[in-house]
């Protein structure tokens, strides 16, 4: 198969380099010293599970590419209309786009049924151009457990986890997604096929809107913030919140709180990437990841006051520590090294 990463950042050039020693064609999509590394050398991923180097194409200019028969869509949700004008280049009439996004997808409303269908999410796509560019029947869902960091240019250090969970919006097994996930377990990754994303979708949000902005506004850990009786009722509390947004549009997590904190509480002294993109000065992923809580809450008409509550917050902070310029540019500036 031919594959397109988009955002070859350290997860994307990770998956990449993985599809590559499979024997796909993967071609990525970066930029500076990054790209002309592995334009010279390939991705050299370093990895207790065995390290290994691959040599495949890289390039600066996406109009470059040309068709593809899988796009791996792999930058963050705000990074998304940096490229999306010229993205249809890399389509083909029966492309597939796997959306690689934390949080709440653009797409959350497409295939879901109900009153809600084709809704936009307007927190992660205001204007409607990663609608109108993506075509509901290409998008393959994808929730990501698993952590890289680029330790050099062209260098990947993977440090957690293989697990790539796909799904198709509607609910269905279709043979497409079948055919990336294969892909994918041949590359030495985990890519189970979900019945319904959006159970992972919402497993991996509970965690991800309390803990990131609790993170970023106070500077803890996760086992700071699981440790303190205070912040781990808070956190609870926002969890509680997304549980209920997820059930009143159709969605059961399949998680307990419980067991969400103590999978945190267990992780140790790790920083989130909220924190971490707060520190280098980045803009955040606060939008997809607690925004949009917010904003599903309202349209299923379920209260989310302490959630928003932190949200309006650590936006506040994004702005003074960040900037809104600022933010918008680093925005723009290509895909984050750690996810």
């Amino acid at each position: 198969m031919q594959f397109a990463v988009v955002g070859a950042g350290a997860i994307g050039a990770f998956v990449g380099a993985s599809l590559a020693r499979a024997g796909h064609e993967v071609t990525l999509l970066a930029r500076g010293a990054h790209l002309a590394a592995m334009r010279e050398h390939g991705v050299r991923v370093q990895s207790a599970r065995g390290d290994f180097a691959v040599r495949l194409a890289a390039t600066g200019d996406i109009r470059s590419i040309g068709p593809v028969d899988v796009v791996l869509l792999a930058l963050k949700a705000h990074q998304i209309a940096a490229v999306i004008d010229d993205l249809d280049t890399l389509f083909g009439p029966q492309t597939a786009v796997v959306a690689m996004q934390n949080g709440i997808p653009w797409w959350y409303f497409s295939g879901l049924g109900g009153p809600h269908e084709g809704r936009r999410v307007e927190s992660v796509d205001p204007d409607g151009r990663i609608g109108a560019a993506i075509e509901a029947r290409r998008v393959v869902g994808c929730v990501i457990y698993c952590s890289t960091e680029i330790v050099a240019p062209g260098v990947i250090k993977h440090i957690e986890g293989t697990r790539f969970c796909l799904g198709d919006p509607d609910r269905g097994r279709s043979a497409r997604t079948q055919r990336i996930a294969d892909a994918f377990i041949a590359g030495g990754l985990k890519a189970p096929v979900e019945d319904d994303i959006r159970v992972e979708l919402w497993t991996k949000i509970l965690g991800n809107a309390a803990f990131n902005p609790i993170s970023a506004l106070t500077r803890a850990t996760l086992a700071q913030m699981c440790d303190d009786p205070a912040v781990a009722a808070l956190a609870a509390e926002i969890m509680r919140e997304a549980t209920a947004v997820a059930a009143a549009l159709g969605t059961t997590v399949a998680v307990s709180i419980e067991k969400r904190l103590d999978g945190a509480r267990r992780v140790g002294g790790h920083r989130t990437s909220m924190l971490q993109d707060l520190e280098a000065h980045k803009a955040l992923e606060l939008d997809a990841l607690v925004g949009a809580v917010v904003e599903l809450g309202a349209v299923a008409g379920v209260p989310t006051p302490l959630t928003a509550r932190v949200y309006a917050l650590t936006k506040l902070l994004e702005r003074s520590v960040i900037g809104a310029g600022e933010a918008q540019n680093t925005a723009l500036a290509g895909p984050r090294l750690v996810r």
